[in-house]
């Protein structure tokens, strides 16, 4: 009985911090752009310190952001419900969006403060994270009602998702700090080449996982790099093929899905 109790307790702890971690977050990330900790926005360091990085998205693709958080808001609200205080899969999730939140404030406060490599661990800590979320919801390998998908499984991928491309451009800006020279292949390639690695990473979750959120995040954030470096033709070709290829993908491969399920019954 106690033991129950001490559960109980437990997982109420685990509903609360929840909450609070994705508040606080979101609260950090408004301030940080309203009254800039350090005088610069997030934004208007990319624009400025790192206007030569060629992988960075155009500034529009960042309104993203606000499709994250209406996500998580519903995370947040469907794990705190009494009802899910016991869900086994909201219990084996655990604090993994807690840290990912804190360690989300912890980048803010670096990156303004133009500590690009601490703020590299700090994203490194987020994705590994969301990561390790990711896989204990097992998302896409096993069958959730629809408000659970909905509120739970798709904002995750979205977070995550974002949380991919993020990392690859916070490498990209620690290795412009460094004056990394590309060890002799330009950085039109560089940025080719991963935008390609993205596109595969996202075609292995369609497959995998049968994912369709992280792949529309893959392919909004290289649509928006095609339209920062519209004078660029590798970059531009390569991001709207990729783009294009995993569109046709996930839709081919969901049509066949569909049709084997349609067969099978």
């Amino acid at each position: 009985m106690q033991t129950n109790s001490q559960d109980s307790n437990f997982n109420s702890v685990r509903q609360w911090a929840n909450i609070t971690a994705i508040l606080a977050a979101f609260g950090i990330n408004v301030l940080a752009n309203i009254a800039p900790f350090n005088g610069l926005t997030i934004g208007e360091i990319s624009n400025t310190i790192f206007r030569n990085v060629k992988i960075i998205p155009a500034n529009y693709a960042f309104a993203i952001w606000g499709l994250i958080y209406v996500g998580l808001f519903a995370f947040a609200g469907y794990q705190g419900l009494p009802q899910n205080r016991e869900n086994p899969r909201l219990q084996k999730l655990g604090f993994s969006i807690v840290l990912a939140c804190i360690a989300q404030i912890i980048w803010v406060f670096l990156f303004q403060y133009q500590m690009f490599f601490l703020s590299l661990g700090a994203m490194l800590a987020i994705l590994n994270s969301l990561i390790v979320g990711y896989l204990r919801l097992n998302i896409g390998k096993v069958r959730v009602a629809k408000k659970e998908r909905w509120c739970v499984d798709i904002p995750i991928s979205i977070y995550f998702a974002w949380i991919t491309v993020a990392t690859i451009v916070n490498v990209a800006l620690v290795l412009e700090t460094w004056q990394w020279t590309g060890g002799g292949i330009s950085p039109e390639l560089w940025t080719a080449i991963l935008l390609v690695i993205a596109g595969t990473l996202a075609a292995i979750l369609i497959i995998e996982r049968d994912e369709i959120a992280y792949p529309f995040v893959i392919m909004w954030a290289l649509c928006a790099i095609a339209v920062r470096q519209a004078t660029q033709p590798m970059i531009l070709v390569t991001a709207i093929a990729v783009s294009l290829s995993l569109g046709l993908f996930g839709l081919s491969l969901t049509l066949l899905r569909h049709r084997k399920s349609v067969i099978n019954n």
